[in-house]
């Protein structure tokens, strides 16, 4: 299963459509669109996980990774994730604390 990346703008936040698997092999590609963005001058960023059908620790290393990257420049990165088995790895990890996680990405624009 590929990785597809949609970034648009909005009300000066980025939001990252990912969709596809999150894996060892994918997860580079989502790691340079968030360095590419901050190193662009994004450091709202929204990752919109509800196309996501997988996410192993890899896909989680970078997502922490990306979150250091934006506080560092006292931004933030958010998370639009709805699906049950996904936010089970969120909780187990205990990253459910450290991210804030919408259902939707109108609430997480809002």
């Amino acid at each position: 299963m590929d990785l597809t990346l949609d970034t648009r703008d909005v009300d000066g936040r980025t939001v990252v459509a990912v969709s596809g698997e999150i894996d060892v092999y994918t997860a580079p590609k989502l790691r340079d669109k968030i360095t590419e963005l901050v190193a662009a001058g994004s450091y709202q960023i929204v990752i919109d996980m509800e196309g996501v059908e997988f996410l192993d620790s890899t896909g989680l290393g970078v997502l922490v990774g990306g979150l250091k990257k934006v506080r560092a420049h006292e931004g933030s990165l958010q998370l639009v994730c709805n699906q049950d088995r996904l936010l089970k790895i969120f909780r187990i990890t205990g990253l459910a604390k450290v991210f804030v996680i919408h259902e939707t990405a109108e609430a997480a624009l809002a």
